[in-house]
């Protein structure tokens, strides 16, 4: 019965996607008697936890209820009061929790003082579901960088385009849906400068009530024209423009003008230094990027370490060509030994498409 209340918890809790960042999703149910009582979860940033929407929701007393919540409940002070309070004076008689909050302000600390006023606790229900639930939460808190997932679609043969750079479209629009899932529950996506060059890409987000992410252009050299789709709509659309102090001081104050922000980055091999990014947009409170670059900005990911988690869109169609661009290009690997290495990976079925998502082995 814990695992059917826990996974209800997750379910709700799955409803807070783009709403909630830099806070992680998180479900609450609360239990009398065997019959569901209460339900909430959290609904935006700032707003009521999910323990406290349950209670707020209860249709009867909640006093000797059991409450699961997917997320150890807080225990500081921060846009609300902390919800193991709540949950004390509310005279809850037993906590089912799915994760432990990595967050040192909270880690283990609501567990103790629950148990300290005779509240029973269980820790570790569908622990593994709740902790991929908010996997972006548990990097951004531990580290102060985005969790950042690479994204491809690709034909059979690992193809990103044709010879002659057409690439709409190569996955069906099952596929493309799903994308736009991600661009609204991920707080930003980064492409490369290239990629605005060839594709002249909006990057916004096209589904009902959907957030547009953060758009975010790695261009060493200020090269994206001010007449681009991305710089048209940067008044409407928030948009930053990672270059170096090498770029030209006049352009910048161009697109400064046009609504973008740009980010002086220090500089790697002439090229942004894609480590000092993250720290960088860390501190805007970017917890999460989709990465949708080109191959060269894709391999320059992967090398600079900075990908958690891979996302390979594959429809059922073979391009060829040996000019034909993939996903992952720049200058490649020597060995086999030194291959970035994938775990986890799971498949889907998306229409005729399958994706293919896994996480990389450090």
């Amino acid at each position: 019965m814990d695992k059917k209340y826990m996974q209800l918890a997750i379910d709700l809790a799955k409803n807070g996607k783009g709403k909630v960042n830099p806070n992680p999703l998180v479900g609450a149910v609360i239990v009398k008697n065997r019959k569901v009582i209460g339900q909430g979860y959290h609904k935006k940033y700032g707003g009521n936890h999910a323990e406290i929407e349950a209670i707020n929701n209860s249709t009867e007393s909640v006093e000797g209820a059991t409450i699961y919540v997917t997320l150890e409940p807080c225990y500081h002070y921060g846009k609300t009061p902390p919800c193991v309070d709540k949950l004390i004076s509310s005279k809850i008689s037993r906590v089912v929790i799915g994760s432990l909050d990595p967050n040192p302000l909270v880690s283990g600390k609501s567990i103790d003082k629950l148990k300290q006023v005779g509240i029973e606790v269980n820790v570790g229900v569908l622990e593994e579901e709740c902790f991929r639930l908010n996997e972006v939460f548990m990097k951004y808190i531990k580290t102060k960088k985005p969790y950042v997932v690479l994204k491809s679609a690709i034909s059979l043969d690992g193809k990103i385009a044709t010879k002659t750079g057409e690439s709409k479209w190569i996955t069906g629009e099952i596929s493309r849906l799903k994308v736009h899932e991600l661009r609204n529950e991920l707080s930003a996506i980064m492409i490369g400068i290239n990629t605005v060059l060839q594709d002249d890409p909006s990057l916004t987000c096209n589904i009902n009530n959907g957030r547009n992410p953060i758009r975010i252009i790695v261009d060493s050299n200020l090269r994206i024209p001010l007449d681009s789709k991305i710089l048209k709509n940067s008044h409407n659309y928030k948009t930053i423009i990672a270059t170096t102090k090498d770029a030209d001081l006049k352009k910048k104050k161009l697109i400064e003008e046009l609504g973008a922000e740009v980010l002086i980055i220090k500089s790697l091999n002439n090229k942004v230094d894609l480590n000092d990014l993250m720290i960088k947009l860390g501190e805007l409170k970017i917890d999460g990027i989709l990465l949708e670059g080109g191959g060269e900005l894709n391999f320059s990911a992967l090398k600079a370490e900075i990908v958690d988690k891979v996302m390979i869109f594959i429809a059922p169609k073979i391009i060829g060509g040996r000019n034909s661009k993939t996903s992952i290009e720049g200058e490649g690997i020597n060995l086999l030994s030194e291959s970035y290495k994938i775990y986890n990976l799971k498949t889907e079925n998306l229409g005729e498409d399958i994706l293919l998502t896994g996480y990389i082995k450090r």
